[in-house]
């Protein structure tokens, strides 16, 4: 049975304040919990309604009634576990190769499936501004499937990392130019915009190569992409590009 201090703390890491002050995150679900047991993420409990997780010491597993993992649970319909970790330090930037930067996304979704992008693209380099949803948000966590475990995600002053950067930055726009008709680098800074807003004015000046997925729609109705979606697309053709050269 979970004491009362146990839940209040588990439930507090939904709180992007209280995650940073304790220093720790959740995750959900077999998949993910097993995705970060195989990483370097250091792990603080796991409660479980089931006896799985062989390689989980019983002084880190707690077994637990499905009723009270739903009072620490963030989904509506709870899984079969729930792990604490520890938020790892930031990495240095690797500032090489192909590298994704996210300009004030703030659909945890969206942050999440962007993330599964770079792991299917071999982008190990993820950059957010500061205005970005946080990584270890429950829904991003979830969204990530595991992938949050493979991707190397720095927070930082966007604008000043891109004014003092050496490579090639790309950012994507309504009216760039045609990216399947684009001669495109194996290295550089690819970056997408708000999901409402774009890329931000202060940004958008700091950008020479502007791209865009054309529409082939006959009427063209539509606006815009999902974020999540363009972003697919892009990484798509950068890796195609490269496989062909």
């Amino acid at each position: 049975m979970l004491s009362k201090n146990q839940i209040k703390l588990i439930t507090s890491l939904q709180q992007k304040k209280q995650r940073f002050t304790n220093q720790m995150f959740f995750a959900e679900g077999i998949k993910v919990i097993q995705e970060l047991l195989e990483s370097n993420f250091e792990l603080v409990h796991l409660y479980t309604t089931q006896n799985d997780f062989e390689q989980v010491s019983n002084v880190e597993k707690v077994i637990v009634d499905p009723s009270d993992l739903k009072k620490i649970s963030a989904l509506a319909t709870p899984n079969t576990c729930l792990a604490v970790f520890k938020i790892p330090t930031e990495k240095k930037i690797i500032e090489s190769g192909l590298i994704l930067a996210l300009d004030s996304i703030r659909d945890p979704g969206n942050l999440g499936t962007i993330l599964r992008m770079c792991d299917w693209f071999g982008i190990v380099q993820l950059i957010c501004s500061k205005e970005t949803v946080d990584i270890y948000n429950p829904k991003v966590v979830q969204a990530t499937m595991g992938s949050i475990a493979r991707v190397n995600v720095n927070y930082l002053d966007l604008e000043n990392f891109v004014s003092q950067t050496k490579l090639a930055v790309f950012g994507t726009f309504m009216d760039g130019n045609n990216i399947y008709k684009t001669e495109l680098p194996q290295e550089g800074i690819i970056i997408m915009g708000n999901e409402a807003n774009g890329i931000s004015h202060e940004l958008e000046k700091l950008i020479k190569s502007r791209l865009t997925i054309p529409r082939f729609g006959t009427i063209q109705k539509t606006e815009s992409l999902n974020v999540a979606t363009a972003t697919a697309i892009i990484l798509s053709e950068f890796r195609r590009v490269i496989s062909v050269q």
